[in-house]
């Protein structure tokens, strides 16, 4: 089971959302919606440090039982959640962390497109084979 989710600052309605598999939506949408509070406490808590990164990958927000939900968060404060069953024991943080690199970088290329609008949902082929395929990798 894996989620990812894209917010746009600083409304935070989502930008990007895939999930494999698409029952129980419903259920991860509330877990990537409660992890939102999470996010801004890491960032307040961070503070000034967290400016002079340029990466600011946030590691684990928080286990559940069944899953464990990761964030990281650009220099423009763009929010990304990754939702990870729990059983998956192969996932190491650098893995987590590269593909939240992966994905930020794939999100810029987005932004670079002139007919592209700021805070428009994602619609891109190009953005979804790549999601497809990192999420392919870890299921």
């Amino acid at each position: 089971v894996l989620l990812r989710v894209i917010y746009s600052p600083p409304q935070n309605y989502p930008l990007y959302i895939r999930s494999i598999p698409t029952e129980n939506e419903l259920k991860f949408h509330y877990t990537v919606h409660t992890s939102l509070d999470v996010v801004d406490e890491k960032i307040s808590a961070m503070g000034k440090a967290l400016v002079d990164q340029r990466e600011l990958y946030l590691g684990l927000l928080y286990p559940t039982e069944d899953y464990k939900v990761y964030g990281y968060v650009t220099n423009s404060k763009v929010k990304f959640v990754m939702v990870v069953d729990s059983s998956n024991t192969a996932l190491r943080d650098n893995e987590i962390r590269s593909m939240f690199r992966k994905l930020h970088n794939s999100y810029t290329d987005i932004m670079c497109n002139p007919f592209y609008n700021p805070g428009d949902r994602i619609h891109s082929r190009a953005f979804d084979n790549m999601v497809n395929s990192m999420m392919m990798q870890v299921c």
